[in-house]
């Protein structure tokens, strides 16, 4: 196992933001993002970390970018660390692999949902209200369920906490009508595609968020795509409603935290080994079934 990859530290960079596992540079008209190995769950940042996550994470979010470059124009302006400005030089063996420069983008302030089965907050929203973010949902579903269509819940992009559900008409008076009614069909769009590419490798995408912004007036997808950290990837031999899915996905260790005692509120106790191993290889596995190839680590 390699060694885990907690932040950068760039001498020459300007100081980065860090976020929960993403540290970025602002470089003017660009920036430099790079995936650390940190792990969050229920808006803690875990340790110890997963050793090469940010890795698997930067190197399948460039994949789907590159799958994705015929449906909506992405923010990518160099994957290579060798290609990166000067003042990287330094500090590429760090970088690569894990690490992209970016043009700027003016962000949308919502998280673009799509769900195509029933889990996480939205499977507690409907078995509270039989609705999730203003949809109303067939009654008697169960957990996991496959849902009639997929749909689009969009949630607010919340700098602290979590991010929190909100309705399509709610994202129309924030975001204005015609740009939200754009974004929606790109995210079913961008969900539907990568269900498919899934399926090929016997993963169900159960659901998934986008983030988008623009840069000159032209929507362009940002951020991490399609990755066990911002989707729910489910076995597909094994799945079956109202049963909890065997997932590639951080699902695992958040089932874990569940089970451990934890309050949810406290300090998050350290992840035992096992759980990191076991974490590691079910992204090792969403890579590969969803690739067809090894991430390099």
């Amino acid at each position: 196992m390699s060694e885990v990859l907690w932040q950068t530290d760039l001498p020459g960079f300007p100081e980065p933001a860090r976020g929960k596992v993403r540290d970025i540079y602002d470089l003017g008209d660009e920036l430099l993002i790079v995936a650390c190995d940190r792990i969050s769950a229920y808006d803690h940042v875990l340790r110890p970390g997963i050793p090469g996550k940010g890795k698997i994470l930067s190197q399948l979010t460039n994949f789907w970018f590159d799958h994705f470059r015929d449906l909506v124009p992405n923010h990518l302006l160099e994957t290579d660390a060798l290609d990166f400005p000067e003042i990287a030089r330094p500090y590429r063996d760090v970088l690569q692999g894990r690490s992209v420069l970016v043009r700027k983008a003016a962000v949308v302030p919502f998280e673009c949902v799509a769900r195509g089965y029933l889990a996480g907050s939205g499977f507690r929203e409907y078995t509270a209200s039989g609705e999730v973010c203003g949809i109303v949902l067939p009654a008697g579903l169960e957990r996991a369920d496959r849902l009639p269509q997929p749909i689009f819940t969009p949630a607010t992009k919340a700098e602290t906490g979590h991010d929190e559900n909100v309705s399509f008409d709610f994202m129309c008076e924030r975001a204005g009508e015609a740009l939200s009614r754009r974004l929606r069909q790109l995210t079913l769009d961008l969900y539907a595609g990568g269900a498919e590419r899934a399926a090929a490798g016997g993963v169900l995408l159960a659901d998934t968020k986008f983030e988008f912004g623009t840069v000159a007036g032209e929507i362009v997808l940002i951020d991490e795509v399609l990755t066990p950290d911002s989707s729910r990837f489910w076995d597909a031999a094994q799945w079956q409603p109202g049963v909890e899915p065997v997932s590639f996905d951080k699902q695992y260790v958040r089932n874990w935290l569940d089970e451990c005692g934890w309050d949810h509120e406290s300090r998050p106790p350290d992840l035992p080994d096992d759980v990191v191993l076991g974490t590691l290889n079910r992204y090792v596995e969403a890579f590969q079934r969803v690739t067809g190839r090894d991430p390099v680590l």
